[in-house]
């Protein structure tokens, strides 16, 4: 059995689909270990897996990253805060990341390491610590392709002569506004520790330093690229580990004598339920909808005040394999965990959401047509009516969804991550081939 750590950029939509292969890991008999921020540190003791919290790194999560970066509240534009984030949340940390890796190894010297594809220690550990390393992509693709826009800023690929110039000065462009900084820094730190620097943004460098890059999803909810680099694998949607344990919603018969259920949620980490919750609500308040809101604990009693309607359920939180069989369709602010459980749901789509990278999920969804992207942080209760009755209408949404829904039950996603980590380790197992054409 092997040594393996997991390390985490410290935000949940890093963490929480990497939680999924650490257990079944843990499970073979593997001495599986975590590094991430103090914040996870509870998170992964009740998973019985021991931690190592953030020593030289600065201890900062998706919380209080306002408070640990005061100045960025101050950027106006979404832009702006890119550049800073790219700077000072990901590169700058990625040495300290290593410092603090270093000294874990020489306690308890790992085989291999399992990290989000964000995690900027990565290219460290591999090239001066002599690891193995394994990326996990738990968002949309961000490598850089001749076929495609510039990852990040949510445009749609062209199949037009001129469209495809359009995207080749686009991708100059971004490399040159966009991630400029942040690749001529990582280049800097390359040297001073005596790395041979790498080409592209800081994503890119990522990729290529992963022995292997195991995709979230598959290839039919990712745009077509002729040029997908050869130590990428798709493996299915990458959710969460579940004990089983939690608290099971039972729907009985609140539903019966609704035509439709909406089920609508802006995950754990926006707090303000102004943005997607409030005007679903009083779009389908006393209607011939059910709507069942989830608030991840965020004004809920307040708002099942504000809505004493037999049609709507707010609750803290729900199992969504548990309501989701029950739905007919899914209002997000398109977190790619949920997402991916839409899709294998069958759960046709309305999403609304740009920051944190939901912007690039949810061009995806509207591209591929599973749902449609409102394109906005703040969907008025109009918007949400007329698009929903769209959704429910048109028969194109539900087919496509099956469609992609179908193509990811194809994967055995835990099996497949196994085999994959044994063969970065080899330890003996033949390598588990599944391939797919784009959809």
């Amino acid at each position: 059995m092997k040594k393996i750590l997991f390390a985490n950029m410290p935000y949940d939509g890093h963490f929480n689909p990497l939680t999924g292969i650490a257990m079944h890991l843990k499970s073979l008999g593997h001495d599986v270990r975590w590094y991430s921020g103090s914040y996870y540190q509870p998170k992964a003791e009740k998973l019985g897996i021991p931690f190592y919290p953030f020593k030289k790194a600065l201890d900062f999560n998706q919380h209080n990253v306002n408070e640990i970066f005061p100045e960025r509240v101050k950027l106006g534009s979404q832009l702006k805060k890119l550049k800073y984030d790219l700077k000072t949340s990901f590169v700058l940390r990625s040495t300290e990341f290593y410092e603090d890796i270093r000294e874990i190894n020489e306690s308890w010297c790992f085989d291999l390491m399992i990290s989000d594809i964000a995690f900027t220690g990565l290219p460290f550990v591999k090239e001066l610590l002599n690891k193995k390393v394994i990326s996990i992509g738990v968002f949309p693709l961000t490598e850089n392709s001749r076929d495609l826009p510039p990852a990040g800023l949510a445009m749609l690929p062209s199949e037009t002569f001129w469209g495809r110039r359009k995207q080749d000065i686009l991708r100059f462009v971004a490399d040159q506004v966009i991630f400029r900084e942040s690749a001529v820094l990582f280049r800097k730190m390359f040297q001073e520790y005596g790395i041979k620097p790498a080409n592209g943004n800081p994503f890119d460098i990522l990729g290529q330093k992963s022995n292997l890059l195991l995709q979230s999803g598959s290839p039919g909810f990712e745009y077509k690229r002729s040029d997908l680099s050869e130590n990428i694998r798709f493996v299915g949607a990458l959710l969460p580990f579940s004990s089983g344990t939690q608290k099971a919603f039972e729907p009985g018969d609140k539903l019966k004598g609704y035509e439709k259920v909406i089920l609508v949620t802006q995950g754990t980490l926006e707090k303000d339920p102004e943005k997607i919750i409030i005007p679903t609500l009083e779009a389908f308040k006393d209607s011939k909808y059910m709507v069942i809101a989830t608030t991840g604990g965020s004004r809920t009693e307040e708002l099942r005040k504000r809505f004493p309607y037999k049609n709507i359920i707010v609750e803290d939180f729900i199992p969504f394999n548990d309501i989701m069989p029950h739905s007919d369709v899914y209002i997000t602010n398109g977190g790619y965990g949920g997402v991916m459980l839409g899709i294998e749901n069958e759960l046709p789509m309305l999403v609304a959401g740009i920051h944190e990278g939901k912007n690039e999920i949810n061009a995806r969804v509207g591209y591929f047509k599973i749902g449609i992207d409102l394109k906005t942080e703040f969907p008025n209760p109009g918007q949400i009516l007329k698009n929903i009755e769209t959704i429910l209408t048109d028969s194109e949404y539900k087919s496509n969804v099956k469609k992609l829904s179908r193509e990811l039950k194809e994967y055995d996603t835990i099996r497949l991550c196994e085999k994959y980590v044994n063969e970065v380790l080899e330890i003996g197992n033949e390598r588990m081939e599944v391939k797919f054409e784009y959809l």
